[in-house]
């Protein structure tokens, strides 16, 4: 990733911004690493910092975690102080970002990218005295912890109502990076697709890219001309949605709610939550009580979620996802209850079983369902 100019803003809650100039998407199961921890002064606002990989304003991944950010400073108002630092490169840039904030007083910092987690480890051992949150990491020490949401709930919703919606049988997908994290979104979608359309088929186009709005606007076209009528993506930007709104197809969001850019076109939008670990997090170092935790929350843990489905979607289809999504809180279903198989035919997950959450983080294989052939990742 290229380095880029950005600005880091500070903000106490309830106030304005300020800033000043400055250089500058995983294993998971639930399990915690205890670490001695004292309450915060009472009067003493908890300092929080941020570490982004994108723009704030990229209405995809950084702007949900901020969106998190700011549910936590109205949850908590005065006891917290955030700071955010954006457009922030994996490496040497991640590691000089996260030693200044820890510098600067913050004692918990969320570093908000996969590609943080060398850098947050290394500064970690020089502040043990300060709380670190990773986000989708798979590594933890005493006061570094790792967290993530259950996203491919949602992705297995928003299949089924792509099933239901879809008059050509082929839905397209914009793919970033093919690595388990989003091999397993797809195929959690195309699970979904399959109860209530085995017809349908999902086509994917990888963008090669977390963030770009251009190349994921392409991979959209190039998918709309194979003769998709309803896109999905687990990319960052809303171009996606844009194209689908402009061809009069369908389309799904990601991270945030994107039906402000495509009324029409979105059905809904497969939602990152993060403001009510932010805020549990934020309290536990103020009482004292953090553990370095490794977390992976679905819809139980308001973690993720879908937005308000677009009323074109008939009645009957939003009783059932809504009834599935039911299932999927109280832990009576699964987006890879079996039986599952790969594109090949091969039995993947027996009927009664599910896929575990170590061979879900390891997926690199299609389910059925899914056309073409998974590349190799470019370095």
């Amino acid at each position: 990733m290229q380095r880029r100019k950005f600005l880091k803003y500070a903000t106490l809650a309830g106030s304005g911004f300020t800033f000043a100039g400055c250089r500058g998407g995983k294993s998971l199961r639930q399990g915690e690493v205890s670490v001695s921890a004292s309450p915060m002064a009472a009067n003493e606002p908890l300092k929080v910092g941020f570490v982004y990989v994108e723009p704030v304003n990229d209405f995809g991944w950084t702007y949900a975690h901020d969106l998190g950010r700011r549910e936590m400073e109205a949850n908590l108002q005065q006891k917290v102080k955030t700071t955010f630092v954006e457009n922030v490169s994996e490496g040497a840039d991640a590691q000089r970002v996260i030693r200044q904030l820890a510098l600067e007083g913050n004692k918990l910092i969320f570093a908000t990218f996969f590609g943080y987690m060398n850098a947050t480890l290394k500064v970690a051992k020089e502040f043990p005295n300060v709380y670190f949150e990773q986000c989708s990491g798979d590594k933890r020490a005493t006061n570094v912890g790792t967290y993530l949401g259950r996203f491919e709930e949602g992705r297995y919703l928003t299949g089924m109502i792509a099933g239901k919606i879809t008059k050509s049988n082929v839905i397209g997908f914009v793919g970033s990076y093919p690595i388990p994290e989003v091999i397993r979104g797809i195929g959690a979608f195309t699970q979904g697709l399959r109860q209530t359309n085995p017809k349908a088929k999902v086509r994917v186009v990888w963008a090669q890219s977390w963030y770009d709005p251009a190349k994921e606007r392409e991979a959209a076209q190039a998918l709309v001309n194979l003769g998709a009528d309803v896109l999905g993506q687990h990319t960052n930007s809303p171009a996606p949605i844009q194209l689908a709104e402009e061809k009069g197809i369908y389309a799904f969001g990601y991270n945030t709610d994107m039906s402000r850019f495509g009324a029409t076109a979105c059905l809904t939008s497969a939602l990152n939550k993060w403001g009510k670990f932010y805020t549990d997090k934020a309290l536990a170092v103020i009482n004292g009580t953090w553990k370095a935790e490794e977390i992976w929350y679905g819809m139980a843990q308001e973690m993720v979620d879908i937005s308000p489905l677009n009323p074109v979607i008939p009645q009957d289809v939003q009783q059932l996802v809504q009834a599935l999504r039911d299932e999927f809180i109280t832990g009576v279903a699964h987006p890879f209850d079996g039986p599952v198989k790969d594109q090949k035919g091969v039995l993947r997950v027996p009927k009664g079983q599910v896929l575990s959450d170590k061979e879900q983080l390891a997926m690199d294989w299609y389910v059925e369902g899914i056309e073409g052939l998974i590349p190799k990742v470019q370095s």
